[in-house]
């Protein structure tokens, strides 16, 4: 497979300090390519983890910065809708990233790329999310992070050229954060990510679409969380993102892994019973449905 162009790898995230009183200028920073999805019908609608996990963060009552690349003018009005609820960051590029899903066969091609991500040069942020969708985010920035989370869809795929299948490849060392509080991956990518279950991170969170979710965390015997039984089903694009979204404001704000996986299946529920980004749940919506739940 052919290789993207290289990432930028001299960022540094450096901590905040435990009981420091400066407030963060963000809540959560999430860092990944904002797409244009082209769906089976023709249709074409704002994607990307960065984009989904922001929006879900933002609903959360989180101030969010989404860290993207690509035409600004496509990307600003692609999220036109949603421009009160996010702050963006684009950095210029010749064309935004854009997929072509096939639903059915769950296969996606990348049809352009715009290229990897340099960050603002001091990210000030209590959550950062590196969220990649075809390997442009760098595992080093300057700035400060208090919780660093970590979706690795985007790290494991590879493709010939544009217009080309997307497919898998294994995840290499060097391409993940050198400190990760918490990583999810779904089962499907499992093998490709292997190096998230020996690496950094503190916790790894492996999805497994309707079955219970697998939760890996240093010093702790693994277990799994159940996924509650859905409704309806309309639209599960973006979920997981929601889900990662949602697992790391739990975790960040101090709740258990158990509490904190429950309440991201809770999000990811929400999500799904709806059509399209504007399903993603506030706050009320899903803690409803983590009552309704319980």
């Amino acid at each position: 497979m052919r290789e993207p162009y290289p990432a930028p790898r001299d960022r540094r995230v450096s901590r905040v300090r435990a009981g420091s009183a400066r407030r963060p200028q963000f809540d959560y920073t999430a860092v990944g390519h904002v797409t244009i999805d082209v769906l089976a019908d023709g249709s074409r609608r704002p994607g990307g983890g960065a984009f989904y996990s922001g929006l879900q963060a933002a609903r959360l009552g989180q101030r969010t910065l989404v860290v993207t690349r690509g035409v600004p003018g496509e990307i600003e009005a692609l999220l036109a809708p949603f421009a009160s609820e996010l702050t963006l960051h684009i950095v210029p590029a010749p064309r935004t990233t854009t997929l072509e899903s096939n639903a059915g066969a769950r296969a996606q091609r990348l049809l352009a790329w715009a290229g990897p991500i340099e960050a603002p040069r001091e990210l000030d942020t209590e959550i950062l999310h590196l969220a990649p969708v075809a390997r442009e985010t760098a595992p080093r920035w300057h700035g400060r992070a208090g919780f660093v989370g970590l979706t690795a869809q985007g790290l494991v795929r590879a493709w010939t050229h544009e217009g080309a299948r997307l497919e898998r490849r294994a995840l290499p060392p060097d391409e993940l954060p050198p400190a990760c509080d918490a990583a999810v991956v779904s089962e499907d990518e499992r093998e490709s990510a292997a190096v998230l279950e020996r690496g950094t991170a503190t916790l790894v969170a492996i999805t497994r679409a309707h079955g219970p979710t697998l939760v890996m965390q240093l010093g702790v015997p693994a277990f799994e969380v159940p996924v509650p039984v859905p409704g309806a089903v309309r639209d599960e694009i973006g979920a997981g993102d929601v889900f990662a979204a949602a697992l790391f404001t739990a975790l960040a704000r101090g709740e258990g892994a158990r509490a904190a996986v429950a309440f991201a299946h809770a999000a990811a529920g929400v999500r799904i019973a709806g059509e399209g980004p504007e399903a993603i749940g506030d706050a009320s919506a899903v803690c409803a449905r983590v009552r309704a739940l319980s």
